[in-house]
């Protein structure tokens, strides 16, 4: 489980404006599943989705994310799995493709969620996108409650990662604006390897 709690410089847990909220949030907790929720309702419902939002600042470290309350659905994972971290529970990170035709059409990308491992139960996964209107992500243990269902031509990757993918970093950090993001979503072939994880 170490790697599943260690800080990197997108993960950045150890900024002091995370440190802050990240103990704030949790300082009625008695359990790590109190903990797990009240973090992930804080960056679901008060960190906006840029791409519903169509906002122009592309965030990707957490701090960042913190900082312009603002992200896409990978940048809102990388603050859940920060706040988390920074509460000694692990967290990693999972990824779904996805129709993503609301944005441009005929089109797939991928989508960013994350897993948290409780220590009575195991690895749990939740969608921190944030809510509207057909979209209804709860954390509803034990039972997951995501923001989407698999429909046809989307699958789940079925692994959970230490961090987040190279191409999402990459898709993050070099397209700036709303329409640079949904002209160069990131995605993979549904046959393709995923290996290529960001060395932090």
């Amino acid at each position: 489980m170490t790697k599943f709690l260690e800080e990197t410089s997108i993960i950045d847990y150890s900024n002091i404006e995370i440190q802050k909220i990240s103990k704030s949030l949790t300082q009625d907790c008695k359990t790590d599943i109190e903990i797990a929720k009240k973090c992930f309702e804080y960056v679901r419902d008060s960190i906006n989705h840029s791409g519903d939002y169509k906002n122009d600042t592309t965030t990707c470290k957490a701090s960042d994310v913190l900082r312009y309350k603002t992200g896409w659905c990978y940048s809102k994972s990388h603050l859940l799995a920060s706040l988390l971290r920074a509460n000694n529970i692990p967290t990693g990170f999972c990824y779904q493709r996805l129709s993503c035709s609301e944005y441009k059409k005929d089109i797939y990308c991928l989508h960013g969620l994350n897993a948290i491992y409780l220590k009575d139960y195991g690895w749990y996964k939740v969608d921190a996108r944030g809510n509207k209107k057909g979209v209804d992500a709860q954390f509803n243990f034990p039972i997951e409650k995501l923001a989407f269902e698999l429909e046809e031509n989307e699958f789940d990757l079925p692994k959970i990662y230490e961090e987040p993918l190279d191409i999402i970093i990459q898709a993050l950090k070099k397209n700036k604006t709303y329409k640079e993001m949904i002209d160069n979503m990131p995605d993979i072939e549904p046959n393709d390897e995923i290996t290529l994880i960001k060395e932090i």
